[in-house]
Protein backbone atom coordinates (compact mmCIF):
# COMPACT_ATOMS: atom_id res chain seq x y z
CA UNK A 1 0.00 0.00 0.00
CA UNK A 2 1.24 3.39 -0.93
CA UNK A 3 1.17 6.48 1.27
CA UNK A 4 -1.80 7.93 -0.65
CA UNK A 5 -3.93 4.84 0.01
CA UNK A 6 -3.05 4.90 3.71
CA UNK A 7 -3.94 8.58 3.92
CA UNK A 8 -7.31 7.98 2.26
CA UNK A 9 -7.98 5.02 4.54
CA UNK A 10 -7.14 7.06 7.65
CA UNK A 11 -9.36 9.91 6.45
CA UNK A 12 -12.27 7.56 5.79
CA UNK A 13 -11.95 5.92 9.20
CA UNK A 14 -11.83 9.28 10.97
CA UNK A 15 -14.96 10.46 9.14
CA UNK A 16 -16.73 7.24 10.11
CA UNK A 17 -15.65 7.57 13.75
CA UNK A 18 -16.88 11.17 13.81
CA UNK A 19 -20.27 10.16 12.41
CA UNK A 20 -20.62 7.42 15.05
CA UNK A 21 -19.72 9.90 17.78
CA UNK A 22 -22.26 12.48 16.59
CA UNK A 23 -24.97 9.83 16.32
CA UNK A 24 -24.33 8.56 19.84
CA UNK A 25 -24.52 12.11 21.23
CA UNK A 26 -27.77 12.78 19.36
CA UNK A 27 -29.29 9.50 20.61
CA UNK A 28 -28.53 10.25 24.26
CA UNK A 29 -29.41 13.94 24.29
CA UNK A 30 -32.92 14.32 25.73
CA UNK A 31 -33.12 17.97 24.71
CA UNK A 32 -32.73 17.26 21.00
CA UNK A 33 -36.23 16.31 19.92
CA UNK A 34 -36.73 15.51 16.26
CA UNK A 35 -38.89 17.99 14.40
CA UNK A 36 -42.00 16.64 12.68
CA UNK A 37 -41.95 16.14 8.93
CA UNK A 38 -43.14 19.01 6.78
CA UNK A 39 -46.75 18.46 5.73
CA UNK A 40 -46.30 20.26 2.41
CA UNK A 41 -43.42 18.17 1.01
CA UNK A 42 -43.91 15.12 3.26
CA UNK A 43 -40.36 15.42 4.54
CA UNK A 44 -38.56 15.39 1.20
CA UNK A 45 -37.75 19.10 1.12
CA UNK A 46 -38.73 19.29 -2.56
CA UNK A 47 -42.06 20.02 -4.27
CA UNK A 48 -43.21 20.08 -7.88
CA UNK A 49 -41.92 23.21 -9.59
CA UNK A 50 -44.35 25.80 -10.88
CA UNK A 51 -42.97 25.44 -14.41
CA UNK A 52 -44.13 21.82 -14.57
CA UNK A 53 -47.53 22.51 -13.01
CA UNK A 54 -48.75 24.91 -15.70
CA UNK A 55 -46.73 23.89 -18.72
CA UNK A 56 -47.48 21.83 -21.78
CA UNK A 57 -45.03 19.01 -20.95
CA UNK A 58 -41.91 21.17 -21.10
CA UNK A 59 -40.05 21.22 -17.81
CA UNK A 60 -37.24 23.51 -16.89
CA UNK A 61 -36.69 26.92 -15.45
CA UNK A 62 -34.05 28.67 -13.38
CA UNK A 63 -35.72 27.68 -10.11
CA UNK A 64 -35.64 23.92 -10.70
CA UNK A 65 -32.71 23.79 -13.14
CA UNK A 66 -34.67 21.45 -15.40
CA UNK A 67 -35.48 18.86 -12.74
CA UNK A 68 -39.14 19.78 -12.31
CA UNK A 69 -38.69 19.93 -8.51
CA UNK A 70 -37.93 22.98 -6.39
CA UNK A 71 -37.25 23.65 -2.70
CA UNK A 72 -40.29 23.54 -0.48
CA UNK A 73 -41.30 27.03 0.59
CA UNK A 74 -42.90 25.82 3.84
CA UNK A 75 -39.80 24.22 5.35
CA UNK A 76 -37.09 25.89 3.27
CA UNK A 77 -35.95 22.57 1.85
CA UNK A 78 -35.12 20.94 5.19
CA UNK A 79 -38.08 18.56 5.16
CA UNK A 80 -38.87 19.26 8.79
CA UNK A 81 -41.67 21.38 10.12
CA UNK A 82 -40.42 23.78 12.73
CA UNK A 83 -42.73 25.75 14.95
CA UNK A 84 -42.29 29.47 14.54
CA UNK A 85 -42.17 31.24 17.87
CA UNK A 86 -44.56 34.16 17.94
CA UNK A 87 -45.08 36.83 20.55
CA UNK A 88 -48.53 38.23 20.86
CA UNK A 89 -48.68 41.56 22.61
CA UNK A 90 -51.96 42.37 24.30
CA UNK A 91 -52.24 45.98 25.32
CA UNK A 92 -53.72 46.71 28.76
CA UNK A 93 -57.36 47.80 28.69
CA UNK A 94 -58.04 51.53 28.62
CA UNK A 95 -59.16 52.82 31.98
CA UNK A 96 -61.64 55.64 32.06
CA UNK A 97 -60.29 58.80 33.61
CA UNK A 98 -62.12 60.02 36.69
Amino acid sequence: MGPIVLTQLATGLSVLAGAVLVKSVMDHNPMAKPFPRCSTCNGTGRVTCLCSRWSDRDIGCRTCAGSGRMSCSSCGGTGTGRPIPARIAVPPPNRPSS
